[in-house]
C-alpha cells in the first residue's frame, strides 16, 4: 500500500511541476469534484468529496487516484470546503481527521511520506507535508532534460510547397541544361583571355646536361692543345667531363597590322555568345517548369471537379432505384444502364488525372533538382488567374523578341566575330614586326674557356641579344583559300541571321495569336460553365421533383462535364501561352504568370 501511495504522491508532484510558485494541497476528492493540485485560494483541503454516485455511495479519492467506495460515508467526507489560509514556516501537525488540514508552502527539505490516520472514521488516507517547491523546480528541471532530449522518431521538417515562381528559379538555376551551357560559357571566357594575350611573347627555352666530354684544354687563347690527351685521332680522352647548356628565345609583337586588335574582338564575342546560349537554356527549363506546374494545377482541378460530378451521379444513381423500387413510371431499367455508363466513364477521366498528375510531379521533381524519390509538394492555384491580365499586342511583342531574344544576341555575337576572323585573314598577307631576344649559355668541366674573341669556342659559349625582327610567310595560295572560306563562313552567317529573325517573328505571331484564341475561349467556356451549373441544378431539382425525365439530368450532367473540362483546359492554354511569349521574347515570366 505504501509503494502505491508514494507513486500517487509521484504523480501529483509531476502534475503540480508546471506551477512552481503554487501550493500543493493533497486530499481526498471524489468524482467530479476537487480542484488541481497547484492552485491557492480554492484548494480543498483533506476531507472534502465530490458528488456522490449513484446508490448512495461516496467515492473516496486518495493521491493514487483510485476509487474506494464502501456503502454511505459518514467520515471524512461530512465536512463542508475550507479555503487555505496563509500558512506559517513550521509545520502544524494533522491532530483532528475530520477538520481542514493546513500545510505550509515550503517547510525544511524532507522527503514526502504518506502516512495511514487509523483514527479516522473512514480509514482515510492522507499525506503529509512536503516541500512542494523545491520538489516543483526538480520536477521541472526533470521535464525540461526530458524536452531537451532528442526524440530519434521525430519525422523531419518537411519543406513548404513550391509557387510557381520557385519552381521556375530552380529550374532557371539547377537543370542540367543551363550547368552544360554555364560550363561552354566557361570555355568561350577562357578563350577570350587566350585572345587578349596574344601579344604576350612566347618564350622557348631549353636546358640540358650531357656527356661524356674528352678532355679539351690550351692555353685559353686559341692556341695548340697543352695536354697529350687533348689532341684527337687516338682513344686517348683524358680526363672526360660533362657539359652543362641552356638557351632561349622570344619574340614580343611590335605591330601586326590590326591582326591582334582583331583577334580581341572576336574573342570578345565569345563570352556574349555563351551567355546568350545560357539564357536561352535557362528560358526553356523555366519554361517547361511553367509546363509541369501548369499540367500539375489542371490534373488536380480535373480530379476535383471529376469527383463532384461522380458525387451527383451516385445521388442520381440512388433516386433512380428508390424510383425503380417504387414502380414509378417516371425512370426505367434503361436509365440506370444510362447513369452507369456516365458515371464509368467519369471513371475513366479520372484515371487520366490522375495519371497525368503524377507525371506532372515527377517532372517538376526533375526540374526542381530534387533527390530521388524526394516527395515534391506545390502550391494549390486555380488556372484562372485572379486579376485580369490582358495579353500584350502583337507589336509590342515583336519589338520585345527583337529586344531581348537570346538567338538574335548570340546571331550578331558570331558575325562579328566572323568579321574580324575575314580581316585577320586579308592582313595575313602583311608581316609582323615584333622585337626578339635570344640567350645560349654552355660549361664543360673537361674544355678550356676560350678568352679569345675570335676563337670558337663550343664547350664554353655565353651569347645574348636583343633586336628587331619581321616575321611572315608566303603560302599565298594557302592564305587565298583560307580568306575565301573567311567570307563564305561569315555570309553563311547572315543568312542564318534572317533566318532566325523570321523564325522568330512567325513564332511569336503564333504563340501570340494562340494566347488571344485561348484568352477568348477562357472567358466564353467560363460563361458557358455557369449556365451549365444552373442546367445542372435546374434538371436535378426537376428529377427529384419527379417532373423531369433521366434524359435531360444525363443532358445536363453530360453539358456540365464537358464545358467544365472545356474551361479548364482553356485556362490552362492561357496560363501557359503567356509563358510561352514570355520564352519567345525573351523575357522572364511576371509574377502570377
Amino acid at each position: 500500500m505504501r509503494r502505491h501511495l508514494d507513486r500517487g504522491v509521484t504523480v501529483a508532484l509531476v502534475l503540480a511541476a508546471g506551477l512552481s510558485a503554487a501550493q500543493f494541497t493533497p486530499g481526498s476528492t471524489g468524482q467530479g469534484g476537487g480542484a488541481t493540485p497547484g492552485t491557492t485560494g480554492s484548494t480543498p483541503t483533506p476531507g472534502t468529496t465530490g458528488t456522490g454516485t449513484p446508490g448512495g455511495t461516496t467515492p473516496t479519492t486518495g493521491t493514487t487516484g483510485t476509487e474506494t467506495s464502501s456503502g454511505p460515508s459518514t467520515g471524512v467526507g461530512s465536512k463542508p470546503s475550507v479555503p487555505t489560509p496563509a500558512a506559517p514556516r513550521t509545520p502544524a501537525p494533522n491532530t483532528n481527521p475530520n477538520a481542514g488540514t493546513v500545510i505550509p508552502p515550503a517547510p525544511p527539505v524532507i522527503a514526502p511520506e504518506t502516512v495511514d490516520n487509523p483514527t479516522g472514521p473512514a480509514e482515510g488516507r492522507t499525506v503529509s507535508p512536503a516541500p512542494m517547491r523545491e520538489t516543483a523546480r526538480e520536477a521541472q528541471q526533470a521535464l525540461d532534460k526530458v524536452g531537451q532530449t532528442p526524440d530519434s522518431e521525430a519525422a523531419p521538417a518537411k519543406a513548404s510547397p513550391l509557387t510557381l515562381e520557385q519552381l521556375v528559379e530552380r529550374a532557371r538555376t539547377s537543370d542540367s541544361r543551363v550547368e552544360e551551357a554555364s560550363a561552354e560559357l566557361r570555355k568561350f571566357q577562357a578563350l577570350y583571355e587566350q585572345a587578349r594575350w596574344a601579344w604576350f611573347p612566347k618564350f622557348e627555352i631549353s636546358v640540358g646536361m650531357g656527356g661524356p666530354v674528352p678532355e679539351a684544354r690550351n692555353n685559353s687563347l686559341g692556341g695548340p692543345p697543352t695536354t697529350k690527351a687533348s689532341y684527337e685521332g687516338d682513344l686517348n680522352f683524358g680526363k672526360v667531363g660533362v657539359t652543362v647548356f641552356s638557351n632561349g628565345n622570344a619574340v614580343l609583337p611590335l605591330y601586326t597590322f590590326g591582326k591582334l586588335t582583331a583577334l580581341k574582338k572576336a574573342g570578345a564575342q565569345g563570352p556574349v555568345l555563351g551567355a546568350a546560349l545560357r539564357e536561352r537554356a535557362r528560358d526553356e527549363a523555366g519554361f517547361q517548369a511553367a509546363q509541369a506546374y501548369f499540367s500539375y494545377q489542371l490534373a488536380r482541378s480535373g480530379l476535383q471537379q471529376i469527383d463532384e460530378v461522380s458525387k451527383r451521379l451516385e445521388d442520381a444513381a440512388e433516386k433512380i432505384a428508390v424510383l425503380l423500387k417504387e414502380e414509378s413510371p417516371q425512370v426505367s431499367q434503361v436509365d440506370t444502364y444510362k447513369v452507369r455508363f456516365f458515371r464509368q466513364m467519369v471513371e475513366a477521366r479520372k484515371a487520366e488525372a490522375l495519371q497525368g498528375r503524377l507525371l506532372a510531379l515527377t517532372a517538376i521533381g526533375v526540374l526542381a533538382n530534387a533527390a530521388p524519390g524526394a516527395e515534391v509538394e506545390v502550391v494549390e492555384e486555380d488556372l484562372e488567374p485572379e486579376a485580369r491580365v490582358e495579353p500584350p499586342s502583337l507589336e509590342r511583342a515583336l519589338t520585345l523578341a527583337e529586344n531581348y531574344r537570346p538567338e538574335l544576341t548570340a546571331i550578331a555575337a558570331g558575325i562579328i566575330a566572323r568579321e574580324a576572323e575575314v580581316f585577320i585573314r586579308e592582313r595575313s598577307y602583311f608581316p609582323d614586326l615584333g622585337l626578339a631576344g635570344f640567350y645560349d649559355v654552355r660549361y664543360t668541366t673537361s674544355a678550356t674557356r676560350q678568352k679569345n674573341p675570335f676563337a670558337f669556342d663550343p664547350y664554353n659559349d655565353r651569347t645574348a641579344g636583343l633586336g628587331l625582327v619581321m616575321r611572315g610567310t608566303f603560302d599565298i595560295p594557302i592564305k587565298d583559300a583560307q580568306l575565301d572560306q573567311a567570307r563564305a563562313e561569315l555570309d553563311k552567317l547572315r543568312a542564318q541571321e534572317k533566318q532566325i529573325r523570321a523564325g522568330i517573328r512567325l513564332e511569336v505571331t503564333k504563340v501570340h495569336g494562340d494566347l488571344v484564341t485561348a484568352w477568348a475561349k477562357a472567358r466564353a467556356f467560363t460563361d458557358a460553365e455557369k449556365s451549365a451549373r444552373r442546367w445542372v441544378t435546374a434538371a436535378f431539382a426537376a428529377f427529384d421533383l419527379g417532373t423531369g425525365e433521366t434524359r435531360d439530368l444525363v443532358d445536363a450532367f453530360t453539358a456540365y462535364a464537358q464545358v467544365t473540362g472545356d474551361r479548364a483546359k482553356s485556362w490552362f492554354d492561357v496560363r501557359l501561352g503567356m509563358a510561352a511569349l514570355a520564352r519567345v521574347t525573351g523575357t522572364p515570366p511576371a509574377p502570377g504568370e
